[in-house]
């Protein structure tokens, strides 16, 4: 049986228990959450290489720059976000 975890991180504010030591990568593909949106090329992010390589995976921690999930460590209280998205964002040159 799994040890007992009180550490939670958010996934589209979807809340997401994990142990000390899993990368973002290990927890959302334990939680059942296998594709984290959109990706460059229209392919859907996912857990794919495992070593960062790939860039499959990458996913935005609290509104700041993509990382990649399987290298991230996950810590208490992450938001996690699409890296793309794919909301109606409109970006204008300045």
């Amino acid at each position: 049986m799994p040890a007992p975890t009180s550490h939670t991180l958010y996934w589209n504010q979807l809340p997401v228990p994990f142990h000390p030591g899993e990368t973002i990568a290990a927890v959302l593909s334990r939680g059942g959450i296998r594709q984290w949106g959109e990706a460059v090329g229209g392919l859907q992010a996912r857990y794919f290489c495992g070593i960062g390589n790939c860039q499959a995976c990458l996913v935005c921690v609290d509104g700041a720059s993509p990382v990649e999930a399987c290298l991230t460590p996950a810590q208490d209280g992450m938001r996690l976000t699409p890296a793309l998205a794919t909301s109606d964002v409109v970006w204008s040159a300045r």
